[in-house]
């Protein structure tokens, strides 16, 4: 199994990136959302470089991947800048009818 440090695996990377795919896709395209799964067995990182990856992970180190986790809070949004940057924002992102807020100008 692969040890996980918290020096090496910040988990605050590991929330951001484990959404980064679903945004590699035409990310304002207006369709219907298409839902994504995490899986409970993997890792996924965005490191300093900009690069994902995913790791299979073990329980045996679980409980230090957990020291200084924080929960990622329902209602945020990750996207990619147009300067290539990962961002997360907290708030609405829909609008009332349901529609994305940040959609393509119609």
């Amino acid at each position: 199994m692969m040890a996980f440090s918290t020096k090496t695996f910040a988990t605050k990377t590991f929330a951001i990136a484990a959404v980064l795919g679903a945004f590699t896709a035409p990310a304002f395209a207006q369709t219907a959302a298409t839902p994504w799964e995490l899986k409970p067995d993997m890792g996924y990182a965005y490191d300093k470089d900009g690069k994902t990856f995913s790791y299979r992970m073990g329980t045996s180190n679980a409980g230090e991947l957990l020291k200084g986790a924080k929960k990622v809070p329902k209602g945020t949004l990750f996207f990619i800048g147009h300067n290539g940057q990962l961002y997360m924002r907290t708030g609405p992102y829909l609008e009332g009818d349901g529609k994305f807020k940040f959609g393509p100008d119609q």
